[in-house]
Parts: C-alpha cells; structure tokens; sequence
C-alpha cells in the first residue's frame, strides 16, 4: 500500500491535524517508511510461536476468594466530599 499527498491530506483532515502544505510530501514518505517496515513483519515465521500477553514469563499471584463483611456503605461514604443514597456526587462533566 502506497500513501499519496492526498491520503495524507485526508488523513489529516479526519484526525483533525493541521498540516502545513510544505509537510505532506515528508508525512507521505515518513508513512510509507512505516507502511515498508509494517509489510517487513509479514514476512516474519510466526508458525511455532505460541501467543503471548507478555515478554517475561510469569504467573499472577491468586488469592483465596472469600466473602468479605462487606456492608459499608456508610464508613465509604463519610471519606466523600459529597453523596447522596449511597452514591458519590461529582461534577458535571459532560453536557
């Protein structure tokens, strides 16, 4: 896949980037760059690697599941700086 100035304007357009004129041919050639290299992991024998959620090889440490006292809804919400029925009161954040 090959990236052209107006990929790259558009691009721009909907990430809602500025991008002066004199930077789009650079952008172009810096995102073809990456398209090369990302099309370089293709080529990659990934046949006999097991899949992995980390580098390092480790377990977590469990814990045993137990109840706890729970019920404490009061003692947590005298830490609030403010609450009501139980539920903490925060700002308006969105409109």
């Amino acid at each position: 896949m090959s990236v052209d100035k107006d990929t790259v304007r558009r691009i721009a357009k909907l990430a809602r980037i500025a991008l002066d004129e004199g930077r789009v041919e650079p952008m172009a050639q810096e995102l073809n760059g990456i398209m090369d290299w990302v099309a370089q992991l293709n080529e990659v024998d990934v046949e006999d690697v097991a899949p992995m959620t980390s580098a390092v090889d480790h377990a977590l440490r469990m814990r045993e599941d137990a109840v706890t006292q729970g019920g404490a809804a009061d003692a947590l919400m005298a830490n609030a700086p403010g609450g009501e029925d139980h539920f903490f009161v925060v700002p308006k954040v969105v409109e």
